[in-house]
C-alpha cells in the first residue's frame, strides 16, 4: 500500500483535532451502550416475548439466543424503482441467516420519497427533512434491543444518509448497507437531455417528453445517472460499509443475490464475535475517504450537506473548507453522466468502484487502514465481484475498460476534484466545476432576482432572460422552505447558455447530483431567510462568480446598507406544514441543514 499523501494526512489530522471533544463523547456513549445498553439478555420476559411472538420457525432460535439476530431496516416500497427490489429481500435474508445459524427480523421501515417524482413539485419541500425523519425511523426500529447486527436496505438520496445517521446512534452494533443496484441502461442520456431542452423551448410536446422519460426510467433499480443515489453507493464502498463491489450490480441477477447472501453471512459473523461496530468503522478516516471518493468521481453536490450531517452523528466535524482543500488535491478520474456520456452501468463495466479504489489507494489519496465492516481488509474493495459457478469470488482489476469514462490518477480528466468553495459578500456556496466547461467558471452579469423557480420559468417563457444574466433564486434554504432541489431550472438555463449568453445561478437552494453544465453557486449560506446576503440583492446588481479564485460577490454595493427583502410565506399543503418544526430549528447547510442534530447536540 502506498504511503498516504501528506496533504490528505494533514487535512485528516485537522479534522481529528477539531472533532476530538465530540468524538470522545460519542465513543464513550457507544461503549456504554455496548456494556449496559438494551439488548436481548437484558429484556424482561414480557419484553422479550413480545419481540419473538410472531417469528415463526425462527422463534425458538431467537428465544434461546442460539445465534446472532440481525435487525433489518428497510426502505421498501413498490412505487419507486430503486426500492421495489427490496420487497423480497427480508424473506431471502432470513434464509441466508439460517444457513449460518443466525436469525433476522425486520426491525422497521423508513419512508423513501423520490426526488425524481417530486422534482419541481410541492413534495420536494419535504425532501431534505425526510432525511431526519428516516434517521428517527431507523432509531425507532433499532430501539427494541433485539439485535446483534444491523442490515440497512437503503439506496437513494436521503435514505442512505438518514439510515446511517440513525444507525450511528446504535453504533455499538456491526452494520452493513445492502444495496439493490441500478436499473439496466435506457435511453441515451444526451438524447434525454436534448428532448428536455426542446420541451423547455416549446419545441416538443408533453407526449414526446413523457415517452423520452419513460425510456430513461423504465425498470426496477436505481436511476442510472450519477446523482445523489449512486454517489451514496460509492461512498458506502469507500467507507467499508458494503460487501466489496456491491454498489452497481443490477437487480434480479445471480450475482446480486450472492452479494446479499454474503452481506448476511458477514453480519452473522460480526454479530457473533461482537466486532467491527459501526461507531469504530465510521471514523475521521472513513469520512475523508467518502469525501475523496465524491471528488474523484464527480459525485453529487448534495453530499456537501449530507456528509457533514453523517459526520456529526459520529461526533466528527467537517466543513466546506475541508472539501475545498481536498478538491485541490484529488484529481477527477471518472466521467459519468451528467459529467460524461455514459451511465453507472457503463462505469461499472469500465472497472467501477473497484478501479477507483485501486487508483486512489495506489496514489495514497485515501486511507487504506480503515476498519471495514464488509471485508477483513480495505484492499478487498479494490477488487471486483464475480461468480465462479455458484461461488462468489473477487478478482483483481486491471486497466480501465473505457478510458473515456475511467482513467488512472496520472492521466486524470481534471487535476482537481471539481467541487469548489466560493465565498464573498454573498456568503459561502458550493460550485461544481467538474460539470461545467472551464471557460464558464467565471461569470459576471446583472442579477435577476426571484423567490421561486416557477417565477424563473415564467420569465424564461416571456423571453425576459434572453441575455447575460445571473439568476438569483432566494428563500430556498432549509429554514425558508426545506431547501428543495431546483433541478427544474437546468433545461431553461441550459437553453440560454446554448444561445451564447453568459448565464449563472446563485441560490440558497440545492441542485443535486443532476446539476449540469450551467455555472451554479448553490447552498448559499447564510440563507436569505433571517437577513442573509441574498435577501439584499436587487435586480440589476452586478454579480460576479469565479470558481477559479473562489469568489462570490455583488460588485460595487454595500449590502449592509440595504434592508432585507420580505420573505415569501411559509409553504403549506402536501403535508409541508407538518415539517414546520424542522424548518424552524434547522442549522446552516454547511453543518448539514439538520434540526434533529442541532437539537441532539444540546443534550450531549
Amino acid at each position: 500500500m502506498m504511503t498516504l499523501d501528506p496533504r490528505v494526512a494533514s487535512i485528516t489530522d485537522r479534522i481529528i483535532e477539531r472533532s476530538r471533544p465530540g468524538r470522545q463523547k460519542y465513543l464513550a456513549l457507544m461503549a456504554d451502550e455496548a456494556e449496559r445498553g438494551i439488548s436481548r439478555p437484558r429484556l424482561s420476559c414480557g419484553n422479550f416475548a413480545h419481540g419473538f411472538a410472531a417469528s415463526g420457525e425462527d422463534k425458538d432460535a431467537i428465544r434461546t439466543i442460539r445465534g446472532p439476530n440481525i435487525g433489518i431496516v428497510t426502505s421498501y416500497n413498490d412505487m419507486l424503482s430503486a426500492h421495489q427490489p427490496y420487497g423480497r429481500y427480508p424473506e431471502q435474508m432470513k434464509i441466508f441467516a439460517r444457513e449460518v445459524g443466525a436469525t433476522a427480523q425486520v426491525a422497521g421501515g423508513v419512508p423513501a420519497m423520490c426526488d425524481g417524482v417530486t422534482q419541481g413539485q410541492p413534495g420536494m419541500d419535504l425532501s431534505l427533512f425526510s432525511r431526519d425523519t428516516i434517521a428517527l425511523s431507523t432509531a425507532v426500529g433499532l430501539s427494541h434491543g433485539m439485535f446483534e447486527a444491523t442490515a440497512l436496505l437503503g439506496i437513494c438520496d436521503k435514505i442512505v444518509p438518514g439510515m446511517l445517521i440513525g444507525a450511528l446512534r446504535f453504533g455499538h452494533l456491526p452494520t452493513l448497507f445492502v444495496p439493490g443496484g441500478p436499473m439496466p441502461s435506457g435511453l441515451a442520456n444526451k438524447e434525454k437531455q436534448r428532448i428536455r431542452q426542446l420541451y423547455a423551448e416549446g419545441k416538443a410536446g408533453r407526449d414526446e417528453l413523457l415517452a423520452s422519460e419513460s425510456q430513461s426510467y423504465h425498470a426496477a433499480g436505481t436511476c442510472t445517472f450519477y446523482g445523489t443515489a449512486n454517489s451514496n453507493q460509492m461512498m458506502m464502498e469507500l467507507m467499508g460499509l458494503h460487501v466489496p463491489g456491491a454498489a452497481f450490480v443490477n437487480p434480479g441477477t445471480p450475482l446480486r443475490q450472492a452479494l446479499t447472501r454474503a452481506a448476511i453471512r458477514r453480519l452473522a459473523e460480526l454479530g457473533a464475535a461482537r466486532t467491527r461496530p459501526l461507531a469504530h468503522c465510521v471514523d475521521e478516516r472513513a469520512i475523508v475517504n467518502a469525501m475523496v471518493g465524491l471528488l474523484a468521481t464527480g459525485g453529487s453536490t448534495n453530499h456537501v450537506i449530507h456528509l457533514p450531517a453523517i459526520a456529526r452523528a459520529a461526533g466528527i466535524l467537517i466543513d466546506w473548507h475541508d472539501f475545498d482543500e481536498l478538491s485541490a488535491i484529488v484529481p477527477l478520474i471518472a466521467r459519468v453522466y451528467p459529467n460524461g456520456s455514459g451511465d453507472v452501468n457503463d462505469f461499472h463495466f469500465a472497472g467501477g468502484i473497484g478501479y477507483v479504489t485501486k487508483e486512489l489507494l495506489g496514489a495514497g489519496l485515501i486511507h487504506g487502514d480503515i476498519l471495514t465492516a464488509g471485508a477483513d481488509s480495505f484492499d478487498d474493495y479494490a477488487r471486483t465481484p464475480t461468480l465462479a459457478g455458484d461461488e462468489l469470488a473477487w478478482t483483481e482489476i486491471g486497466a480501465s475498460n473505457n478510458p473515456d469514462m475511467l482513467r488512472p490518477v496520472g492521466e486524470a480528466f481534471l487535476p482537481d476534484g471539481g467541487m469548489r468553495l466560493v465565498q464573498g459578500n454573498l456568503g459561502r456556496a458550493t460550485f461544481k466545476t467538474s460539470a461545467v466547461d472551464p471557460a464558464r467558471w467565471t461569470v459576471e452579469a446583472p442579477a435577476r432576482v426571484f423567490a421561486t423557480q416557477e417565477a424563473v420559468l415564467a420569465a424564461f417563457q416571456a423571453k425576459e432572460l434572453d441575455r447575460d444574466v445571473v439568476v438569483v433564486v432566494r428563500f430556498q434554504g432549509p429554514r425558508a422552505n426545506g431547501m428543495p432541489e431546483l433541478h427544474k431550472l437546468t433545461p431553461a438555463l441550459g437553453v440560454l447558455q446554448d444561445r451564447g449568453h453568459r448565464v449563472a445561478l446563485v441560490t440558497d437552494g440545492r441542485m443535486s447530483g443532476a446539476s449540469g453544465k450551467v455555472p451554479a453557486a448553490i447552498h448559499c449560506s447564510p440563507e436569505a431567510l433571517g437577513g442573509g446576503p441574498l435577501s439584499r440583492v436587487q435586480d440589476g446588481d452586478l454579480v460576479r462568480i469565479c470558481a477559479e479564485r473562489g469568489t462570490l460577490d455583488v460588485i460595487g454595493v454595500d449590502l449592509a446598507t440595504r434592508e432585507p427583502a420580505p420573505p415569501t410565506p411559509p409553504p403549506v399543503g402536501t403535508g409541508r406544514e407538518l415539517f414546520a418544526m424542522f424548518r424552524h430549528r434547522a442549522d446552516e447547510a454547511e453543518r448539514g441543514a439538520s434540526a434533529m442534530l442541532a437539537a441532539m447536540e444540546t443534550e450531549l
